[in-house]
């Protein structure tokens, strides 16, 4: 079979664009030497939560409409590869600490309440008894746009949906056609932007899944942590975010505070067993939104990276205009996110 596109890397950014570019038309081969979900899209996590409703700019406006998108999208991908995601739009609480994070916490309802469209909202209200994050004020924020699914799970729908679709999905293999660079990490660490620097680097994360169902419940953001209940009854927690680590893929003392601090939030999460330690490296661009476009001086490449925490949530646009980029010409990448200060490189890629 003649390939239009190869996609380089099986992570979220590159399935999800794979996906929009067969269901264009497309015939695309995706190629990662460690399959799909290797790196740190193969996670437990999977907290798709919006910016706070302030300070709008394009990179907010862009998660925004990814998000709003994320149902119907996901929807189609398990319809098509007939393997779940996990996803469900659920929501989000947060306690409210003081007087301070109230008021704040009230303007930023009236700012959702503008920038968000009807029916989704950013609340305060009286903590909920059960599932909720203890509030020393009694009262919560309850977000509506707030979504969750299982990453690894995720990212298997995709596979499964873009094989239905006569996609190959390859482990090596030169590159046919136009090329997508979606290489994490690693990749973002060998480009070079025009003054000389990496392009980004990598931040470890580490989470950890429970036994403990709550699959009906919203998602909780508490002392600095994400507490989602997932679709197939298990409750994860994450995550640490260590720019210095020697071992990608090995979780330490670091998780074990993780979990003591996230019962101490959440005591219902105690004596819960511990079903997957897990950790992994998000690739994160030095502007620290997602890195998109042509790759400057490589004719015919593209590159689609830098998802860092919110990847899974830009997931579903960043999939749109990169399969409008290089299938028409039509160019509606943000300036925040655009590709062009990338230096030309020095050496084959």
């Amino acid at each position: 079979m003649a390939i239009d596109v190869t996609v380089l890397g099986a992570g979220i950014f590159g399935l999800s664009c794979a996906w929009s570019l067969v269901r264009r038309g497309a015939r695309v081969r995706v190629v990662d030497p460690g399959g799909v979900g290797a790196g740190s899209s193969g996670g437990v996590v999977g907290a798709l939560a919006p910016h706070v409703p302030e300070q709008w700019n394009e990179k907010k406006a862009f998660q925004l409409d990814s998000l709003l998108m994320a149902e119907r999208w996901w929807a189609e991908v398990a319809a098509v590869g007939g393997t779940d995601p996990g996803y469900g739009r659920l929501g989000r609480l947060q306690p409210v600490a003081d007087e301070a994070a109230l008021t704040l916490a009230r303007g930023r309802a009236e700012g959702a309440a503008a920038l968000w469209p009807d029916g989704i909202s950013w609340s305060v209200e009286e903590a909920p008894d059960g599932w909720s994050p203890p509030s020393p004020t009694g009262l919560v924020i309850r977000d509506t746009l707030s979504a969750r699914l299982h990453p690894a799970k995720a990212c298997t729908a995709l596979a499964a949906a873009l094989r239905a679709r006569g996609s190959v999905i390859d482990v090596e293999g030169p590159p046919q056609g136009l090329v997508l660079h979606a290489t994490g990490w690693r990749g973002l660490a060998a480009m070079q932007d025009d003054r000389g620097h990496a392009a980004g680097n990598g931040v470890k994360g580490q989470a950890i899944l429970l036994d403990l169902d709550r699959r009906d419940q919203p998602q909780l953001y508490v002392d600095g942590l994400h507490i989602i209940p997932h679709a197939d009854g298990t409750t994860a927690i994450g995550s640490t975010s260590e720019r210095d680590f020697d071992a990608p893929d090995t979780t330490d003392a670091q998780l074990d505070d993780v979990l003591a601090r996230a019962c101490a939030a959440v005591p219902a999460l105690t004596g819960a067993s511990v079903l997957q330690r897990w950790a992994g490296v998000r690739p994160r661009a030095r502007s620290r939104a997602p890195l998109l476009g042509a790759w400057p001086g490589r004719p015919g490449h593209f590159i689609a990276n830098g998802g860092f925490k919110i990847g899974f949530g830009m997931a579903p646009k960043v999939a749109e205009v990169m399969a409008d980029l290089m299938l028409t010409g039509r160019d509606t990448i943000p300036e925040p996110f655009r590709s062009d200060h990338l230096a030309p490189p020095s050496a084959p890629v």
